[in-house]
């Protein structure tokens, strides 16, 4: 083949593969779309759970309309899909990002509550007492912070539409942590760790005092400091049970019921 009509077809295949390489932009169809457009088919693709295709359509609206209203509110349904998604990480990097970038929005008191239910969301992996996992092996830290976030909401805004489920949320969780000091400690009492276990339970009372864990909490101090022949701290600890339970069932060597309360949510 003579060398022109070689370099003629090479041009040709370059500039081929060239056009291909542009037409995904040429067929995007939203390229032309106004910022409320873009938004109102982000919303539907929340509505139909389409959450790839929005998390894609709110990148767009962001990054073509990078000021006003859509923009910051594009940035606020950005941590809602993600964390609708269980992609905790990148939920809570939205919201960190939304608070940094506008702490004053109207709507801010919106994202404190979101950053507490992304957080909240690891509830049943990490209280479920009823798995398989020994519950020492589960770590506290997203309740911890869950219940800060929730707690910065109700502080800064006590008036808030999301106050009154924060607070309930709140409660929950400081429930659940006390719960969760009585389980490990019961789970050191059964390997015979009685000091750790004493210590163990003694943080649920000194933290949680008004939680329901606290009875079995005082319990588990009588019965591990008994066991280390520490007789005056277990006499103490039965005196704190009988005053503040003294219809306990631990006197009568049973067990309390299953509480419900975290089948609250």
């Amino acid at each position: 083949m003579p060398r022109k009509f070689l370099n003629a077809a090479t041009l040709a295949l370059a500039m081929l593969v060239s056009a291909c390489s542009l037409l995904p932009d040429q067929i995007d169809e939203t390229k032309d779309w106004s910022a409320g457009r873009l938004y109102s088919e982000a919303q539907s693709e929340i509505a139909a759970g389409n959450y790839d295709n929005a998390i894609r359509t709110l990148e767009k609206l962001e990054s073509r309309y990078p000021f006003g209203t859509y923009a910051q509110q594009a940035q606020m349904d950005t941590a809602y899909v993600y964390f609708r998604q269980g992609e905790q990480a990148q939920a809570l990097a939205a919201v960190e990002r939304f608070i940094k970038l506008h702490p004053n929005h109207p709507h801010v008191d919106y994202i404190y509550y979101l950053r507490g239910l992304i957080n909240f969301n690891d509830k049943l992996s990490l209280f479920n007492f009823l798995s398989r996992q020994d519950p020492t092996e589960r770590d506290p830290k997203a309740a911890r912070e869950a219940f800060d976030s929730f707690k910065q909401l109700t502080d800064r805004f006590p008036d808030s539409k999301y106050s009154p489920d924060a607070r309930d949320r709140m409660r929950y969780l400081v429930n659940a942590m006390s719960a969760y000091e009585v389980h490990v400690a019961n789970y050191y009492y059964r390997r015979g760790a009685y000091l750790a276990a004493a210590n163990r339970a003694q943080l649920s009372v000194k933290n949680y005092p008004e939680t329901p864990a606290v009875e079995e909490a005082l319990f588990v101090m009588a019965r591990s400091y008994d066991a280390l022949g520490l007789d005056a701290l277990r006499d103490d600890a039965e005196r704190v049970l009988k005053m503040n339970y003294p219809n306990s069932v631990y006197f009568r060597g049973g067990k309390p019921k299953t509480g419900s309360w975290w089948n609250l949510f």
